[in-house]
């Protein structure tokens, strides 16, 4: 069953942060792999699907919404362009943990941001209802969208849409080629 807004990206928050930390606790190289991968699907998917419908959300409903949401499409673009960067590096590469470090320097704060002020003042201003349906519309969303990162891409609709259900095919394909963590070791 779906949640608030506020859970539903509170859990993809909360996602994003237990793979980080898989990835940064793990000596073993195959078990960082099967996480960075799981870490960029997660985290590219929650960018667009703020991008497509948090932004929005903001701008119609929040008094200052419009100046917030052009705010987080700016954050979203730099971490765009440092998950670019981390997605395609190895392990072994010295640079590996430190790029995903400042990632997250990036990203935590921007995460904490949302879930303090941003979502909890939308929260108050829409109906339960309309907070599940945009919960709802939040994970279908992400469903269609790319599994990479593609920082060059548009970021508002209707532009970031198209793009992203033209690339989402290509991510897709190449994500059956990618290792990915066993369900068990995701829950752990």
């Amino acid at each position: 069953m779906t949640g608030h807004i506020i859970d539903t990206v509170k859990e993809d928050h909360g996602e994003i942060q237990a793979c980080y930390g898989r990835i940064v606790s793990s000596a073993d190289r195959q078990e960082q792999i099967r996480f960075q991968n799981l870490f960029t699907w997660a985290l590219a998917r929650n960018t667009v699907g703020k991008d497509l419908v948090v932004y929005p959300a903001y701008e119609k409903h929040l008094s200052e919404g419009s100046t917030l949401a052009e705010k987080r499409r700016k954050e979203n673009h730099a971490v765009k362009g440092q998950l670019k960067k981390f997605q395609t590096l190895d392990p072994s590469n010295p640079t590996f943990i430190p790029t995903i470090r400042g990632l997250m320097e990036i990203l935590s704060p921007q995460m904490r941001e949302e879930e303090n002020s941003d979502l909890v003042d939308l929260e108050q201003v829409l109906s339960d209802h309309d907070s599940i349906s945009l919960a709802k519309s939040f994970n279908r969303t992400k469903i269609f969208m790319p599994s990479r990162a593609h920082p060059g891409a548009p970021s508002k609709p209707p532009f970031e849409t198209v793009v992203g259900l033209l690339t989402a095919p290509i991510d897709q394909l190449g994500d059956l080629f990618r290792k990915w963590p066993h369900e068990k070791d995701v829950h752990t």
